[in-house]
C-alpha cells in the first residue's frame, strides 16, 4: 500500500479543505491545517484517493489569493507517494510518475519529480529557473501554479513554537539542526516564531531527539505533529513524553488505516 501525504495551499477555510479532503472517501487517514502557513496537509492511502483530492483543489483553489509563511509553489503543492507494508521505494516512483503525467495531461499543471533524482528543497530552489518541470507546461498554470510529485520513505513534520518570539533565533535554531536527518526553517508564523522540521529518517532521528536540541537552546511554547507518525518511531519513545511531544497512539499510520479496515500489507495498488 502506498501513502500520499498532500500538501495544499489552503488552511485557513476549514471547510473548504474538509470539502477537498472528503473526494479521498475511506483512504482518508488525516487532515491537519495551519491557519498561519495557510496550508493543509492531507493524509490518504492509494493512487486514486490522491487524484480525487488534487482535482477537487485545483478546482476549488486560486494560487494568485494565496498568502501564508510556508513556502508554495502552487495549490496542490506537494504531493509525496510513500510505500508502507510491503510495498517498495520503486512502487512509489511509479506511482509518483502515473500521478505527474496525469495532473500534466488532466489539468495542466506543470509537475517537477523529487525523490532518487533531486530532493525537494532543490525544486523550491531552482523550480521554473535553472529546472525545467519534468512533466506538464512549461509555465505554471494561471490558478494553479505548479506541483513538486515525490516518491521518499516515511517522513514526520514536526514543528517547534517557541516561548521567545525571536525570529533570529529561531532561525538559528532551524540552522544547528539541519543535516541528512533534519530539515529544518526558522519561520514567523502571525505574532510567534517556530522551528518548521521534516524529520527524513525519523528511526534515526525523532521527535523526542529533535524536542531536546531545541530545548537545550530555547524554551519551547509547545510541540505539533503534522499528519501522522510510524507506530515505530512513537514506541521507540518513553509514553510518559508522549503529550509533551504532541504524540498519541491514535496519531499514528496504522492505528489510523485500521480504524478504516485498510491493510497496509496490502498491494500497492492504483485505487482509492
Amino acid at each position: 500500500m502506498l501513502e500520499c501525504v498532500i500538501n495544499v495551499s489552503e488552511g485557513r477555510s476549514v471547510a473548504t479543505v474538509e470539502l477537498i479532503a472528503r473526494n479521498a472517501g475511506a483512504s482518508l487517514l488525516d487532515v491537519h491545517t495551519d491557519p498561519d502557513h495557510n496550508r493543509a496537509v492531507i493524509t490518504v492511502l492509494g493512487e486514486g484517493a490522491a487524484r480525487a483530492v488534487a482535482a477537487a483543489a485545483v478546482l476549488a483553489l486560486d494560487l494568485r489569493r494565496h498568502q501564508g509563511a510556508h513556502p508554495r509553489f502552487g495549490v496542490v503543492d506537494v504531493v509525496p507517494f510513500v510505500p508502507l507494508g510491503s510495498s517498495s521505494i520503486d512502487d512509489a516512483i511509479g506511482a509518483r510518475d502515473r500521478f505527474a503525467r496525469w495532473l500534466a495531461e488532466e489539468l495542466a499543471v506543470p509537475c517537477f519529480l523529487y525523490g532518487p533524482e533531486r530532493t525537494l528543497p532543490d525544486v523550491r530552489r531552482h523550480a521554473f529557473g535553472s529546472l525545467a518541470p519534468d512533466i506538464g507546461p512549461a509555465t505554471p498554470h494561471p490558478t494553479a501554479g505548479a506541483c513538486a510529485v515525490g516518491a521518499r520513505p516515511v517522513l514526520i513534520a514536526y514543528n517547534l513554537w517557541l516561548a521567545d518570539r525571536d525570529l533570529e533565533l529561531a532561525r538559528r535554531i532551524a540552522a544547528s539542526l539541519r543535516g541528512p536527518a533534519v530539515r529544518a526553517l526558522g519561520l514567523q508564523v502571525g505574532a510567534h516564531v517556530q522551528v518548521s522540521t521534516n524529520l527524513v529518517d525519523p528511526e534515526q532521528v525523532g521527535p523526542e531527539a529533535v524536542f531536546d536540541a531545541v530545548a537545550e537552546q530555547a524554551p519551547i511554547e509547545r510541540a505539533e505533529l503534522v499528519g501522522l507518525v510510524p507506530r515505530a518511531v512513537l514506541d521507540a519513545i518513553d509514553p510518559a513524553r508522549w503529550p509533551e511531544l504532541d504524540l498519541s497512539p491514535e496519531r499514528t499510520i496504522e492505528a489510523r488505516a485500521a480504524a478504516r479496515g485498510l491493510d497496509l500489507d496490502g498491494s500497492a495498488g492504483t485505487g482509492g
